[in-house]
């Protein structure tokens, strides 16, 4: 329809309703690439040899990473449950860790895991509609509790703050979100050091 010229803009679809693009590929996240990820390393060792299960898949639009650029893109977490933590994204903090990052739920249900460096740590529920702020310094982390539908977020960060999950993998969340009696609760993590 238009001429574009030295275009500075970008323009990228995905589906509201799958969070899916036509136009890029995902960067997806098996259960296998989550050792370590789950307290209950029998049974993801058993769910790992039983199918190894997509957890999650995410699209990184292509935005460049300068400081002055906002990067975006969606994240899809897929129901299941490894033992009774439900299926979750690794988490990170970001490099430039007082870099923020929003997330709009587009559909599902979950919740955002947040957690400073000195401990504090905080749950937002994610229905469709809403939006979490995560602010700086905080490590986060998506995961889904419905037993049927993923987990469809829209996200937005500065293009400069970079992904740390390596601090995630070595240390993990001091809490983790499990099934008891039907229902999310947060609980201790056994296996978290200092």
């Amino acid at each position: 329809m238009f001429d574009v010229i030295n275009a500075k803009s970008t323009l990228v679809d995905f589906d509201l309703h799958t969070g899916l693009s036509k136009s890029r590929e995902t960067l997806r996240r098996p259960l296998s690439a989550m050792k370590g990820m789950y307290c209950d390393e029998q049974a993801f060792e058993a769910t790992v040899k039983a199918g190894d299960p997509l957890v999650y898949e995410f699209f990184d639009m292509g935005v460049p990473d300068s400081s002055g650029d906002v990067a975006y893109g969606t994240s899809i977490t897929y129901p299941g449950k490894v033992g009774d933590e439900y299926h979750m994204t690794k988490g990170h903090f970001h490099t430039v860790l007082d870099t923020a990052e929003v997330y709009y739920c587009l559909r599902g249900h979950g919740l955002m895991m947040m957690e400073s460096p000195e401990g504090e740590v905080e749950v937002q529920e994610l229905t469709p509609g809403k939006a979490v702020y995560v602010p700086g310094r905080y490590a986060h982390r998506s995961i889904n509790i419905s037993a049927k539908e993923p987990l469809i977020t829209f996200f937005a960060f500065p293009g400069h703050a970079g992904h740390d999950y390596g601090s995630i993998e070595t240390q993990g969340f001091r809490k983790l979100v499990v099934e008891r009696d039907g229902k999310p609760a947060l609980v201790d993590n056994p296996r978290w050091s200092k």
